[in-house]
C-alpha cells in the first residue's frame, strides 16, 4: 500500500522530467516526512508548526543533503545535481541563502525522483540518515 494513486514511474521516464517537476512533488513528500516525524512527538500544534518550519527550509534541507551525500548512488547524485543546477524563474526567498536554496531544490528533486519511481524504502533510508544529527528542532 502506498499513497501513490498511479503505478510507480519507470526510471527512464522519471529521468526525462524537468528537475523542477521532480522538486515540485519532492517538496511535498519531504514536508510529509518531516510532519510525520513531528506528529509522534505529541506536541502542541504551535510547537509542531515551529518544528516543521525549522526543518522544512533551505538551510535545514541543505544540512540534510550534506548528511546523505556520501551514501548516494551515482544516479541519485546525478538527479540531485540536475535539481541543484535547475534554473528557477524566481529568486531565492529574502531570508534564504542562494546556495542553500539551490541545494534544497536538488534534495527535493531527489526525493521526488525516488518517490515517483517507487523507491520508498530507499527514500526512507536516506531520510532517516538525513535526520540523525538534526538537533535544531529535535525532530
Amino acid at each position: 500500500m502506498t499513497l501513490r494513486e498511479e503505478t510507480p514511474m519507470a526510471i527512464p521516464d522519471a529521468r526525462m522530467l524537468n528537475p523542477l517537476q521532480l522538486a515540485y512533488i519532492g517538496d511535498t513528500v519531504w514536508d510529509l516526512l518531516i510532519r510525520s516525524r513531528i506528529i509522534y512527538r505529541r506536541r502542541s500544534p504551535r510547537h509542531m508548526h515551529k518544528d516543521a518550519v525549522a526543518c522544512v527550509n533551505a538551510h535545514a534541507q541543505t544540512e540534510a543533503m550534506r548528511r546523505i551525500e556520501a551514501v548516494l548512488t551515482q544516479e541519485e547524485s546525478d538527479v540531485y545535481r540536475r535539481g541543484r543546477n535547475a534554473h528557477t524563474h524566481h529568486a531565492a526567498p529574502k531570508n534564504q541563502d542562494v546556495a542553500d536554496y539551490r541545494a534544497a531544490t536538488g534534495l527535493e528533486a531527489l526525493v521526488g525522483f525516488l518517490y515517483l519511481t517507487g523507491q520508498e524504502e530507499r527514500l526512507l533510508h536516506l531520510f532517516k540518515i538525513s535526520q540523525e544529527e538534526n538537533t535544531d528542532a529535535q525532530v
